[in-house]
């Protein structure tokens, strides 16, 4: 890697993607006249790049690409459409707009995300506008739920567990917002905004982000202890809510945390936040701007897949980057304060809240909510919309809480749970339910492997040598992606497996099961019946020779499967 990196953004070289952007009008570029054509479902790649800061991606069904190859015709275009909401809370009339969208419009389905938003898939271009209008009406956005900005702030979906948990959900939203770029594009391409001026030039439209925005995706988390399910020491900024008999004090800082890396590219890695000071509740937002801000003007423009905040952190020193924020906000953070984590999963089925309301949080599988054969999950859901007077909350593991459960309206949503056969997941292996999965093929274009299809299949058989050890209620993270991009936080997990090619998947051992350590490359490039031959011994010698509390990722490196990593720069070696 050449310095280049280091230099200031106005002397180094940058790659064709910066051209895009700083060419684009503030996010404009040639949208409004792109949509308009009806003679391709496709859109032009420049026009794509500028797509995922409105929340979009174009793909293709890549099961069906050979055969239109045969018969001469384009790819199934069709775009993923990512609608946003602050730590995942929505009410029922957005479920139920989401519902009808997914009906009419896209695939059928809908998914929750690993970062407690929503993904529509099989979108048709000529339907774009309309979609993301209806989404807007409901006071949702696509707005930033992709591109090279800050994405959807996640946090604790359970305010109803205490006061503190709802005060922190109000800060991502407070915090969502102000990283929000201003630009006026999304407005008039998809509102019908009318533009106020034809020439931006000399006009400052992103105080925060500048004319090129950010070099790659920027992700915050903020977690509240013991729970850290939004997996904090993966984000580019994660904030540790520090709090004392039911008052908030204010957060840990936690920086440079990432999960992407490239196949064959040692160079690139996952790597977990460092946590570097705390600050008060008050701070919270200079720190992220400012932060936000540095990697701005220090991240790699020239090497996208060199640009993430970890590498900036990375290539300069965690000193480097408290010294250049203090600088920047003008007063020095304050040392770390003690926390705990115990777990990043979810507690399921019923709770009380300490509010008197009820909230139950459901099974699902992957996120992919859909009726299938008997399990009728989304027509239940739809109803229970169609009644519900609280809310619901998207958890950062795929998973649904329906939330603020009235004890009046308690019964009937209980009925309806029950009418539907919705699942909490306690028939499941524990394995299951602390289980995730990308969606991989056949809509994005970067996978190499299966995963949210492949998964559940492949967990029937762990399952069975589970049962064989006695460990069916034995809780492993386990997480599966289709390609080392990490959307489902692989490299946290306990177990995971990352694609490699059709079938073939690297094997990781090792994470921490409270998110707080990498795991490491156990085996390379194997499929199901390789998989199923190494877990077998592993697994039957953790039944026997684990400690008291012992998780699964401290065994494997305590009996020497892997060593143990702290740091993404030892993820290779």
């Amino acid at each position: 890697m050449s310095e280049n990196h280091l230099l200031s953004p106005n002397s180094a070289p940058h790659s064709d993607v910066e051209d895009i952007k700083r060419q684009s009008d503030y996010l404009r570029g040639s949208l409004t006249e792109t949509l308009e054509d009806r003679i391709s479902g496709s859109i032009p790649e420049d026009d794509n790049r500028l797509m995922k800061f409105h929340g979009s991606y174009m793909q293709d069904d890549r099961d069906l690409r050979n055969e239109r190859n045969k018969q001469k015709l384009e790819p199934a275009y069709q775009f993923m459409v990512r609608v946003r909401a602050a730590g995942g809370v929505v009410t029922p009339e957005q479920w139920l707009m989401m519902d009808n969208i997914a009906q009419q419009f896209a695939n059928g389905t809908i998914r929750l995300t690993t970062r407690q938003s929503f993904q529509l898939h099989g979108v048709i271009k000529w339907n774009m506008k309309q979609v993301i209008q209806e989404v807007n009406e409901a006071l949702l956005s696509t707005l930033a739920a992709c591109g090279d900005v800050n994405r959807n702030v996640m946090c604790n979906p359970n305010p109803y567990e205490s006061e503190v948990h709802q005060e922190v959900y109000e800060w991502a939203k407070i915090l969502s917002n102000h990283l929000d770029p201003r630009t006026r594009a999304y407005h008039e391409i998809w509102l019908d905004e009318e533009k106020v001026v034809d020439s931006r030039d000399g006009v400052e439209q992103e105080p925060i982000y500048g004319p090129v925005y950010l070099p790659r995706k920027f992700k915050i988390g903020i977690a509240v202890p013991p729970s850290n399910d939004v997996d904090v020491f993966s984000q580019d900024l994660g904030f540790i809510a520090i709090h004392e008999e039911g008052r908030l004090l204010g957060f840990n800082i936690a920086v440079g945390g990432g999960m992407g890396m490239t196949h064959g590219d040692p160079k690139t890695y996952p790597q977990v936040a460092r946590v570097i000071g705390f600050v008060t509740p008050e701070q919270l937002l200079d720190v992220a701007e400012k932060t936000v801000m540095i990697q701005r003007d220090y991240g790699d423009r020239a090497v996208r897949k060199h640009a993430r905040f970890k590498y900036t952190i990375d290539d300069r020193g965690i000193e480097w980057f408290v010294h250049e924020l203090e600088q920047r906000l003008g007063w020095e953070l304050e040392p770390v304060r003690s926390y705990h984590f115990e777990h990043n999963g979810d507690r399921y089925g019923w709770v009380k809240g300490s509010d008197d309301n009820w909230h139950f949080t459901l099974f699902i599988q992957n996120g992919r909510v859909k009726d299938e054969g008997n399990y009728l999950l989304q027509s239940g859901l739809r109803e229970i919309a169609k009644v519900h007077t609280g809310d619901f909350r998207l958890t950062p593991n795929q998973n649904l809480l329906i939330g603020n459960v009235t004890s009046e309206k308690k019964p009937e949503i209980e009925q309806l749970i029950q009418a539907y056969g919705l699942t909490d997941g306690a028939s499941y292996s524990a394995l299951r339910r602390n289980s995730m999965a990308c969606v991989s093929l056949p809509t994005c274009g970067l996978a190499m492997a299966e995963a949210e299809r492949y998964l559940p299949t492949l967990l029937d058989d762990i399952e069975l040598i589970l049962d064989e050890a006695g460990l069916r209620d034995e809780e492993i993270v386990i997480r599966m992606t289709g390609c080392p991009n990490g959307c489902a936080r692989p490299a946290l997990a306990e177990l995971s497996f990352i694609g490699k090619a059709v079938g073939k998947y690297n094997m990781y051992l090792g994470g921490g099961f409270s998110g707080n350590r990498l795991n490491k490359l156990y085996r390379e490039n194997i499929g199901e019946a390789e998989i199923l031959n190494e877990l077998r011994p592993i697994l039957n010698r953790y039944a026997k020779e684990r400690e008291e509390g012992e998780h699964f990722g401290d065994f494997a490196i305590r009996a020497g499967y892997v060593k143990e990593v702290r740091s993404g720069l030892d993820f290779h070696e």
